[in-house]
Formats: structure tokens, C-alpha cells, sequence
């Protein structure tokens, strides 16, 4: 019998047990849900918004609006602090992070420095730096430690009132966090009117009431200089009509307690009333009565909304905005009085929208391509190692299970790129499995025991099942700290399947096996295994090594000529832009149309295709000079010209901020990913496995960049995905070698290395061939069940793991040639000839 101790036999079958029951409430429905306790209801996975539908936007405080902001504060405060003092002072101004004034009397000038003081050195980050000049002249610099705060200080503030206004939208699952100093995520699901969402969240809503000045006409103004105190503001109608309005507002947002929205059932029509303060509502009594007859205006956001004569006292602190609103507009701007101001403009530096419906849509295809990517494999596991099949397929479902349960446990949301994810953990489960089994199939031919062979079979696969997922857990790892989104969850659902498939293949697999030894005591559990095609191979690997080199080089050489002549067709997470997916409401989608309409009202380039079902287009507008409100204002456009005849399924906009920034991180993301891979080995193994595996690597990536070229494919962000995730899974078969070589290397020293690197490779032959067929017919799987949407990815994985498992044997074992590894660093004293020498060159197993 298998000796498994009864206490981790326990903890085995614990941790399953745990798992099913957390994976139980995705399997239920909302009416079986709710009669569940919350702690285990609330287990259930969160789709992601590109399976759910919905928006999800990256909003950025405009650092200027903070700076101005400030600039007003501080000219304020000097003045407040100079005139307490009784200090005389002359030219106070302010330009940009620049404040300058002069005293006039100097010998006033120490009273000055000293009420100044709390602001220049006043705490340990001052608010300004004070430059003293000729005759009472002061500079003011605003430090950027003060910008830096109240920066910071907007980014919470400005939290707090989203979360008002979209919770005032009955919106309750809405995530809201901060990115960054200066950013904010925003993602709602199930959300059927992104662009209502977009300005809510755009206008920072800052609401006042003030009189006319009626000392001048708004002409006079403009062509002279306003009154003191005064300002000339213009309302939005076109053409803007102007008005001359005292600075000092009677009513701010801090004056009102509420607001609501009404509408007039016989011409849709809305109405905004609002409910002030009992503070607010007796000073503005006092003001309606002290000047009745005179004109006031209410201002949004430095816009004149509407303009009223006084006509009564307003007394009862009830105030109906006047305007011509429409019933949403009433709507929104109630919800926007009620949550408050936001501190700074939010700039939409990145939106990312879908249709509800076609969410659904694309589940199903996902939940549809992992269920065929389970039978595949299952089919091919059981077709070559019979009993050991039936248990690596009940280690693929706890696998799943576990997966299921821990995305649950920790919030982790499933999305499409999480899909394939899964049918690649289902992989990758089934190659630690091959590892396993041959390497048990290898010991039994040795000691003719069944149990020893399980027991050194286990036990010494597990350092190699080890190895080739940490290399895979590196780049997951590393493509979840730079990435977010859909991509993030891929990440985030490959890092927790390398733990699961560790647990599964080398625990749960073996205690299945354990309870069936116990129970039948068969003597051997290999009869009928047929993976062991290549036992006898005797292939001359390295005979050909120049040859496949310098195909390899051409075509890595070709690969890079034509990277740099041709180029790559980038996507828009690298060159900014929009990428807006519409759906005829009747008919099929006309390309042609759509693309002469939208030359004519949208600057720059625009491309249009047809999509499979011909009834839908995506359009693709190139990135837009003007930043990023000049990409919302062309989305805008492109609503404004087509609603009236599509339906828009899918809009993703890109700044150019954030375009730059996700090329910097991708760029960086993979030469991180190739240093910690090239340490690891390093560590691991000797520094020449670790340059062969990073040119075997650049390799795969290089071929990869080539499909891309070739194809025309769009490269952008589930590109890198791809790249790193073929990067994981190309050093995991090379390490199975290595780690073969390495053994073979510490018995048979003085064996010629070509000789030596032959017979390892064709040990492993079969280990090599199956992992990467069960890794193929996952993906194959997903790449004819998963529909449109991760097709090209699907197809970038498939090709790189066919490079993968090529550059594994002709790429990396060639390199320990090239740099002359030295067989004698293994040398561990009892080293094997003659017969076994003879063994390991005939390609028998000789570990």
C-alpha cells in the first residue's frame, strides 16, 4: 500500500470537501441563493464586466484644476493674514503656482514675514517657498508637496461623491477604487446608458446662485474692464447670451439640503427643486427681500444654466430652479446637487463599455468551451493510461472545483480572458499528471514494485511539477501587477490554478490512487498504459542542431526585418483611439455607409469592417489630436450620427495618456518576466540552462511577434497576454528537459554532452509529446467552442505552444552545447558506464 499518513489524508480530503461546498452557490440559481446564509451565497463568482456587461472607466483629476484651485486659496489667505496685521501691500497676484505682491512699507516687512510664516515654514511640508527681492517685493512658490496633498485629498473626496451619484442611480454592486495618485476606476455592470454615467461622473456639478450687476451692460464689461467683484459669464445657448454677475454667490452647494426632480405629464418636461439649509434659507429670505426686481442668475459650473427676475420673497427654503430641462437632465442634476461637488474636473481617460445582453452571450460560448476542453483531454488521458485516466480525471474536476472556490473566496471575478484560463489550467493540471505518471511508469520498470515505484515516482516528480509552475506562476504574477480589466482576471485565475494544479496532481491524485490500492491491491496499475510510444527512440536530436539553428535564426532574423519595415497593426491600448462595435436594428450592417457618414462629422482616420454575422460593424477611429476629451468627443459624434440606425454593443476608448503608459508597462512586463525567469533557472540549475532558456524564450517570442506581422492580427493588451503566458509554458516543458539533463549529467559525467542531451530529450519524449497534446486540445477546445471574441488569442496560444515544445528540444538543448557546459560540475562520485552507459544512449531510462 501507498503510505499517505491518516492526518494528511484528512487535510486532503478537507480542503475538497471545502472546496465543493464554496463552488456550490455558482451552481444555483437567485431563488436558491436566497435561502442560503449569506456568508456562503455571497461565495458565488462575480462575473467581469466583458461577460456581464457593463462600463468600466478610468477617470483622472485634472491636476490644473487643483493647481488653480489652490492658486485662489493662497492668494487669499495672504491677503486674509496681511490685512489682520494691518500691513499695507500693493500687485498681490497670481499666475500658474506663482504668487507675487510688494509691501509697500518696509519696515512692515518682519510683521509680514511673521504672519506669513505658518504658510512658509509653518508645518514639514510648507504650503509655499517665500523669494524676498528689492524693496519689499515677495515671490511665492507653491510647493509640490502642497499640490501633491490636496491631490490626493480630491482623489477621496471625489470617491465619496461618485459613489453618491451612481448609488442614486440604484446601482449597489458598483466597484469604485483608486488607481494611482491622480485616478479612479469606476465599474458598473449591467449598465444599459454608459454615455447618462459619463456625464454624471464628467461635471463637477459646482452649483451657485448670484445676482446681476447692473452697474454696467456685459458689453461695457467686455470691452472695458468689469466692475471689482464682478465677472462676465455666458450661458449655453447658442448663440451664448452674456452676464455681467457679482463674484460673491448668495447660494453655494453647501446651502442646499436636497434636491428632486419632477415631470410634467403632459409635455415630459422636468423641473429641479430644491430644499436649503435653515442657516441658508433665512439669509437668502433676507436677500430676496433687499432686492426684489433685480435679476438672478444660477450658474453650473461657471455656465449660466437660467437667469430669473425676483419678483416675491422666497421664504420657505424651497427653491424651484428655473430652466428648460428635459426629464433626464432634471433627473441628473438633483442626483448631483444631492451627492455634492466634486472637487476637480474627472477626465474619462479610458472607457471600456459592453451590452448587457452580448455579456451572456459570451459566457455560455466560454462555459461551453471548457466543458469540451475537460473531455478532450479526458478522452486522450484515459485512451493512454486507463486507471490512471479515470483518476486524472477526478483530479481535473476537484481541480476546477478548487479554482471555482478560491475565485469565489476571494472575489476574484471570472472574465472571457479568465475563461481561457481555466481551459489552459486544465492543461497544464493534465501535463503535471504526464509527469507524474511517467516518471511512475519509469520506476516501476527498475523495481518491479508497484509501490515503490508510486512512492519514488510521486516524490521525485514533484520538485520537477514545482519547477515548471513557478516559471508559469513568474509571468501570471507579473502580467496581474501591470494589467487591469479582463486581463487582470486572466492573470488572476492562472495564479491561483498553478497552486491548484500543484495540490491536485501531486496530492489529490495520489491519495485516489492510494484508497484504490488499498481497496483492489492490484500488482501493477500499468497494464494497458500505452504512453510509452517512444521508450525505445533512438532519435539524433542534436545531429541536426545546425540546421534547425539556422532555420530558427532566419526566421527569427526575418521576423525582426519585417517587425521593423512592416510594422505590427497595434491596437488601441498602445496608440490610442476608439473601438466601437454597433449592430444594425434593421437589416444587416452596411460598412461603406457607416464609414462615408462618419468622414464627414469625425476628423482623421476612420476604418469600418463588417463582423462574421454581417450584422454588425466595428468601427475603429483613430487616435484624435487634443488629448483625451477629443476621444470622448469623437465617441460622441459617432453616437450623435448613427443611434438613430444601430445599436451599440461595445465601445473601448483609450487616451493617449494611458496608451503610453500601458506600451511603457507592457515593454517592461516582458523584459521583467525574462530576468526573473533567467535568475530562477540560474538558481536552479547553472547559468547555461539559464541563457538557453532565455534564448529559447526570445525565440517563442520573436515567432510569436512574427504571427502577428503575418496574420495583420490587432496587437494589444490579451497580445502581451498571450506572449507572457506562452512565455510560462514554453520554459515549462523546457524545464522538464533540463531537469532530465541535469540528472543524466550527475551519473554519466564523461559522456560526450550530444550524446548525453540526445538521450535525455528522448527519454522524455513521451512526457513531452503527450503534455503538449493535452495543453493542444484544451486550446483547440477554446478555439473552436469559445466563440468570435478570444478566437485570435486562442489562436496566438496554440501557435505558441507548438513553438514552445519545438524550442524545448532544438533551441534550449543546443545551447548548453554552444556554451560548453561542463558534465564534470555534476559529477557526484558514483558515476555509471559500460552497460548503462549504453542504456541512457539507446534512450532507456536510466533515472
Amino acid at each position: 500500500m501507498l503510505h499517505v499518513s491518516w492526518w494528511k489524508t484528512t487535510l486532503i480530503w478537507f480542503a475538497v470537501l471545502l472546496s465543493v461546498l464554496l463552488a456550490v452557490p455558482n451552481l444555483l440559481g437567485e431563488r436558491a441563493l436566497s435561502s442560503l446564509p449569506s456568508w456562503w451565497a455571497n461565495r458565488k463568482i462575480e462575473l467581469g464586466l466583458d461577460l456581464r456587461g457593463g462600463s468600466h472607466l478610468l477617470l483622472k483629476i485634472e491636476r490644473d484644476d487643483i493647481e488653480k484651485d489652490r492658486l485662489e486659496t493662497i492668494v487669499g489667505d495672504i491677503g486674509t493674514r496681511l490685512r489682520t496685521v494691518n500691513v499695507a501691500y500693493s500687485g498681490l497676484t497670481g499666475t500658474g503656482r506663482k504668487i507675487q505682491l510688494r509691501i509697500n512699507d518696509p519696515a512692515q516687512l518682519q510683521a509680514a514675514l511673521t504672519a506669513l510664516r505658518p504658510l512658509t515654514s509653518g508645518s514639514e511640508k510648507p504650503v509655499v517657498t517665500l523669494s524676498q527681492g528689492e524693496n519689499g517685493a515677495m515671490t511665492f512658490d507653491i510647493t509640490d508637496s502642497d499640490i501633491d496633498s490636496h491631490l490626493s485629498s480630491a482623489v477621496v473626496r471625489s470617491i465619496k461623491v461618485i459613489r453618491n451619484r451612481i448609488a442614486q442611480l440604484g446601482v449597489d454592486d458598483a466597484l469604485i477604487r483608486r488607481q494611482g495618485s491622480d485616478r479612479i476606476i469606476v465599474q458598473v455592470p449591467d449598465l444599459a446608458d454608459p454615455q447618462r454615467l459619463k456625464n454624471l461622473l464628467g461635471q463637477p456639478a459646482k452649483l451657485s446662485f448670484h445676482l446681476v450687476d447692473q452697474s454696467m451692460t456685459v458689453q461695457d464689461a467686455m470691452n472695458g474692464r468689469p466692475p471689482a467683484g464682478s465677472d462676465v459669464m455666458f450661458s449655453e445657448d447658442d448663440p451664448p447670451v452674456g452676464y455681467l454677475v457679482q463674484r460673491q454667490p448668495i447660494l453655494s452647494n453647501v446651502d442646499f439640503a436636497g434636491a428632486s426632480a419632477a415631470v410634467n405629464s403632459q409635455n415630459s418636461d422636468g423641473t429641479v427643486s430644491t430644499k436649503l439649509t435653515p442657516e441658508a434659507t433665512h439669509r437668502f429670505a433676507q436677500t430676496t427681500a433687499s432686492n426684489l426686481g433685480r435679476v438672478i442668475v444660477v450658474v453650473l459650473d461657471d455656465q449660466v444654466l437660467s437667469a430669473a427676475s425676483l419678483k416675491t420673497v422666497i421664504a420657505t427654503g424651497e427653491v424651484d430652479i428655473p430652466g428648460d430641462f428635459t426629464a433626464q437632465g432634471a433627473q441628473d442634476l438633483a442626483v448631483m446637487i444631492k451627492s455634492g461637488p466634486l472637487p476637480a474636473t474627472l477626465t474619462t481617460v479610458e472607457e471600456r463599455t459592453i451590452q448587457p445582453g452580448l455579456g451572456g452571450e459570451t459566457a455560455r460560448y466560454g462555459i461551453i468551451a471548457c466543458i469540451a476542453a475537460a473531455i478532450f483531454v479526458t478522452i486522450l488521458m484515459i485512451g493512454f493510461y486507463r486507471l490512471l485516466g479515470i483518476a486524472a480525471a477526478i483530479a481535473l474536476i476537484v481541480n476546477i472545483v478548487m479554482v471555482v472556490a478560491i475565485m469565489g473566496l476571494l472575489g476574484i471575478a471570472l472574465t472571457l480572458p479568465g475563461v481561457a484560463a481555466i481551459v489552459l489550467i486544465i492543461g497544464i493540471g493534465l501535463d503535471a499528471l504526464v509527469l507524474i505518471y511517467e516518471r511512475v511508469r519509469e520506476e516501476e520498470k527498475k523495481t518491479h514494485l508497484l509501490v515503490d515505484a508510486l512512492r519514488h515516482g510521486f516524490n521525485r516528480a514533484a520538485a520537477t511539477v514545482a519547477d515548471a509552475n513557478i516559471t508559469v506562476l513568474i509571468v501570471a504574477a507579473i502580467l496581474f501587477y501591470i494589467s487591469s480589466g479582463a486581463v487582470r482576471g486572466f492573470a488572476a485565475t492562472l495564479i491561483v490554478g498553478v497552486f491548484t494544479t500543484f495540490f491536485t496532481s501531486c496530492f489529490v491524485t495520489r491519495s485516489i490512487i492510494n484508497m484504490w490500492i488499498s481497496r483492489r491491491k492490484p500488482r501493477t496499475l500499468l497494464v494497458g498504459v500505452r504512453s510509452g510510444i517512444f521508450d525505445n527512440a533512438n532519435i539524433r536530436f542534436m545531429g541536426i542542431r545546425r540546421y534547425t539553428f539556422t532555420v530558427s535564426a532566419a526566421l527569427s532574423v526575418a521576423t525582426l526585418l519585417a517587425f521593423a519595415t512592416i510594422g505590427m497593426h497595434l491596437g488601441i491600448d498602445f496608440v490610442g483611439g476608439s473601438i466601437i462595435e454597433v449592430r444594425a436594428k434593421q437589416g444587416v450592417a452596411d460598412p461603406a455607409n457607416i464609414e462615408t457618414r462618419l468622414q464627414d462629422v469625425i476628423p482623421g482616420d476612420v476604418q469600418v469592417e463588417r463582423l462574421a454575422d454581417r450584422l454588425g460593424a466595428r468601427i475603429r477611429v483613430h487616435a484624435q489630436e487634443g488629448g483625451e476629451n477629443a476621444e470622448q468627443s469623437a465617441v460622441t459624434l459617432v453616437r450623435e450620427e448613427l443611434s438613430k440606425d444601430y445599436d451599440f454593443s461595445r465601445v473601448e476608448v483609450v487616451g493617449p495618456s494611458v496608451s503610453g503608459e500601458i506600451t511603457t508597462t507592457a515593454s517592461l512586463a516582458v523584459l521583467a518576466a525574462l530576468v526573473a525567469i533567467l535568475l530562477y533557472i540560474w538558481l536552479r540549475f547553472e547559468w547555461q540552462f539559464a541563457v538557453g532558456a532565455i534564448i529559447a524564450t526570445l525565440h517563442d517570442v520573436i515567432l510569436t511577434l512574427g504571427l502577428f506581422v503575418l496574420t495583420g492580427m490587432e496587437f494589444n493588451m490579451t497580445g502581451i497576454a498571450a506572449i507572457l503566458t506562452i512565455v510560462g509554458y514554453s520554459l515549462n516543458d523546457t524545464v522538464v528537459v533540463y531537469d532530465r539533463m541535469r540528472g543524466n549529467l550527475k551519473r554519466y559525467s564523461q559522456m560526450p554532452l550530444p550524446i548525453l542531451i540526445d538521450a535525455s530529450i528522448n527519454q522524455t519524449l513521451s512526457r513531452t509529446i503527450l503534455t503538449s497534446a493535452t495543453t493542444l486540445l484544451a486550446l483547440l477546445a477554446l478555439y473552436i467552442f469559445g466563440g468570435e471574441v478570444i478566437r485570435a488569442f486562442t489562436f496566438v496560444l496554440l501557435f505558441g505552444v507548438a513553438v514552445g515544445t519545438f524550442s524545448s528540444i532544438y533551441i534550449a538543448a543546443p545551447v548548453l552545447i554552444l556554451f560548453k557546459l561542463r558534465p564534470d560540475k555534476f559529477q557526484t562520485g558514483g558515476e555509471s558506464n559500460g552497460p548503462a552507459a549504453g542504456d541512457i544512449q539507446s534512450g532507456k531510462p536510466a533515472v
